[in-house]
């Protein structure tokens, strides 16, 4: 027999359970004729099995719930009363509708179930013609006290020796008993068990016992890894077998609890199908919605987080991606356009794709929007590919819509999708062919609750970096390390097969010295938010499946980590937060490409040249500040900052630095959202202070005339830098007002009076 449809199956499940139910709500109902509440219950489950049965179009099975539905309408409107008679052709009907089912699991099909008897029984309850039964004579009820008479078998010649008796034939079954034989026959099966029903092979369970459930496994895999790694270490042989076979019980435990949790993504798919028709009607275009992969199973403590990213990906496919039916005929395609849901597994990741056969997205028009709004300046755009491009749609803000309407154009909503495809360790691409189409393409972890996991060390403490993110791993000898890394303005990077890799020093993210003082250098290559950066580690340790544990809220508002384990060995590690650092990684990527712009120009300088860091303040207000004595680009976290007296403050590198908030101190407001901080760390001589921006938008080289005086409160003039008006910082100011004891130091005074100077 074919596998019955998923559909199908599960309707089977729900009715024979709403079955069950009947039977017990009909005998209830005998005793209670005027219980409401009773009636209500038995119409609206045999409502559900009538519409659901004309849904999958079993025709047999709609007809006798139909037939039975005017029933109980009839009874629970009053107009009929509740009789031994109505009970009985009730049940019947329940037992017809059983019988269909269990045709429907075996076959497919509804078969040759006959159920014209028992809607003729219903229909003439319903007409008034029908007679109450005569009732059952007393004796008939009394079993016959004498027993049936034995036949008894004739014997049988057989070539046998004397003192054996000769074989008896069985008794032949009575004939008043066929019923009964039958019965017997079909309660078994050749193994002697009944045979289980669809409804039987299936429970019911609480979600909250499940995570209960994996909770559990989750503890027992930690423990199991402590025993592992015992084992290891010991030379019994027995204890070595028994920690394998532990480990081959604990993982295919693990396994099955995780499978009680997967859900297929069919769950969320099943509500587009109505979306995409009413936008699609909405928008004024003919779409056709295919699903590929709607089995794809997923965790459903992701499903929830996936739900709203993929809705409004959807919602963009058809309102952006699309073309109207005669814009459509233009280009030569079919007036009907094709939306595309496809998901399937691949290294160990969900990919679910968004696929739209419309004009495609022009990264040209995507370049002269992220100009003409100051997110990119025209250098930047020049050494972007078409994909890095492209992913300037994600960007907060950005929109390419011609008007806002109730379904797009306010620049809201991908950078949403980002965000959280982002927070449970997913990642999202972009690829577009211009006339073809444009796929949006999810990665997304199968699970959250237990992920392989690299873990390493620095400074002596274990950190946990999640496979998913982890490309490889270098290892560079003292010489080669000597050479290959290079230091552009305080950022470190590593030439990578050609690519410049922008690095992050984790001893440099957490504040401490690293052990290492051979030279050596381990870079693990890590990507997120589409960017690779290296992640220079002390020493590689081991690869292992982690369980992972939320922290606590002090920790989470560090921003460097996502959450904790207990590795093998008992000891407690920190989980890396990738995305993090790999916004700590744009800072030493900006000075990099500021380093390779000015390569040539630093060929015909003639000290007319001035290298400046540009830094968007709120308002659409940009700053020029002198580069030279700019040490560090940081991403400081914003529950880090401290009050000393009036001033604030923040811990860095083991000093305690003063903070200026630059949008305060030119008189704008701050449009920055979130919890960490840019910082700008200026230094000369002895002393440093930290400058806030909203955001670093460019470094550049270039001749920086001040093209006005405007001597306003903290400036020195303005400037054209690439076309836009920037204003160029009065640094001294400035550093006076975050520390007033800056310029105590005649050395630190005279450095910035040459570099003022040079600026102006």
């Amino acid at each position: 027999m074919e596998e019955i449809d998923e559909i199908v199956q599960e309707f089977l499940v729900e009715s024979h359970e709403n079955l069950d139910q009947l039977d017990r709500d009909l005998v209830a109902l005998e005793r209670e004729p005027g219980s409401r509440d009773l009636l209500g219950s038995i119409f609206r489950t045999i409502h559900t099995i009538k519409g659901t049965s004309g849904f999958l179009a079993f025709g047999n099975l709609e007809s006798v719930t139909h037939v039975g539905e005017n029933l109980l309408a009839r009874l629970r409107d009053g107009k009929l009363s509740m009789t031994p008679l109505t009970t009985d052709v009730l049940l019947a009907m329940v037992d017809t509708v059983r019988e269909l089912l269990a045709s429907i699991e075996d076959t497919g099909a509804e078969g040759d179930v006959d159920v014209t008897d028992v809607v003729a029984r219903i229909t003439a309850v319903l007409d008034g013609t029908a007679a109450e039964p005569a009732p059952t004579p007393i004796t008939e009820l009394i079993p016959d006290p004498e027993p049936e008479p034995v036949l008894e078998a004739e014997p049988v010649e057989v070539a046998a020796p004397v003192d054996e008796p000769a074989p008896v034939a069985p008794p032949t079954p009575p004939a008043a008993a066929p019923q009964a034989a039958g019965r017997a026959a079909a309660e078994s099966t050749d193994e002697g068990t009944a045979r289980r029903n669809v409804a039987d092979s299936s429970i019911r369970v609480d979600v909250e016992l499940l995570d209960t459930l994996m909770r559990l496994v989750g503890e027992l895999v930690l423990t199991r890894n402590q025993i592992v790694r015992q084992a290891g270490d010991q030379d019994g042989l027995d204890l070595m077998r028994s920690a394998q076979r532990l480990n081959l019980i604990a993982t295919e435990l693990q396994e099955g609890v995780m499978k009680t949790r997967m859900q297929p993504i069919d769950h969320l798919w099943s509500k587009l199908p109505r979306v995409v028709r009413d936008l699609g009607a909405a928008c004024g275009k003919n779409v056709t919605l295919a699903m590929v992969g709607r089995e794809t199973e997923l965790d459903r403590s992701l499903l929830e987080s996936v739900k709203d990213p993929l809705t409004h990906l959807v919602r963009n496919a058809v309102d952006h991606g699309l073309e109207t039916p005669e814009g459509r005929r233009a280009a030569g395609k079919p007036a009907e356009g094709v939306l595309t849901l496809r998901a399937y597994h691949e290294g160990g990741q969900v990919v679910v794709e968004v696929c739209d056969d419309g004009a495609g997205i022009d990264a040209d028009r995507i370049a002269e929007k992220a100009l003409a709004s100051g997110v990119r300046t025209s250098a930047q755009l020049a050494q972007m590919s078409s994909a890095d491009i492209l992913q300037l749609i994600f960007l907060p803000g950005f929109s390419t819509a011609q008007s806002v309407t109730n379904v797009s154009g306010r620049g809201v909503g991908m950078d949403v999708v980002k965000t959280n495809i982002e927070s449970i360790g997913g990642t999202i691409e972009v690829e577009s062919v211009m006339g073809r189409g444009t796929t949006c393409r999810l990665r997304i972890p199968l699970t959250l609750a237990i992920v392989p996991a690299l873990t390493v060390e620095c400074a002596g403490d274990r950190y946990a970096i999640p496979q998913v993110s982890l490309l490889e791993l270098v290892a560079l000898d003292a010489d080669r390390a000597a050479s290959a890394v290079e230091d552009v303005n305080g950022a470190s990077v590593y030439r990578l097969r050609g690519a410049l890799l922008p690095l992050v020093r984790l001893t440099d993210v957490l504040g401490v010295e690293s052990e290492r003082s051979d030279g050596h250098v381990l870079i693990a290559v890590l990507q997120a938010e589409g960017k690779r950066f290296g992640l220079v580690i002390d020493r590689v340790l081991n690869t292992e499946e982690i369980v992972v544990k939320p922290l606590t809220s002090r920790l989470k508002s560090l921003g460097t980590y996502s959450g904790a384990t207990i590795l093998g060995d008992g000891r407690v590690a920190l989980i890396l937060d990738v995305q993090a650092l790999a916004r700590r990684a744009l800072t030493a990527e900006a000075l990099e490409r500021g380093a390779g712009e000015s390569t040539a120009k630093e060929q015909r300088s003639s000290g007319e040249h001035l290298r400046m860091l540009v830094a968007g303040i709120g308002g659409g207000r940009r700053v020029a500040i002198p580069l030279s004595s700019v040490t560090r680009l940081e991403n400081v976290a914003a529950s880090s900052v401290e009050v000393v007296g009036s001033r604030e403050v923040v811990q860095y590198r083991g000093a305690i630095l003063p903070l200026l908030r630059l949008d305060r101190h030119l008189g704008t407001m701050s449009e920055r959202a979130g919890d960490d901080l840019v910082v700008v760390v200026y230094s000369a001589g002895s002393r440093s202070v930290a400058i806030v921006v909203d955001e670093i938008i460019d470094i550049v080289d270039e001749e920086t005339e001040v093209h006005s005086d405007i001597d306003d409160h903290g400036l020195v003039g303005s400037t054209l830098i690439r076309d836009r008006i920037v204003e160029v910082l009065d640094v001294r100011a400035a550093i006076l007002a975050a520390d007033p004891k800056f310029y105590s130091d005649p050395e630190v005074d005279l450095d910035v009076r040459n570099e003022l100077q040079e600026a102006v």
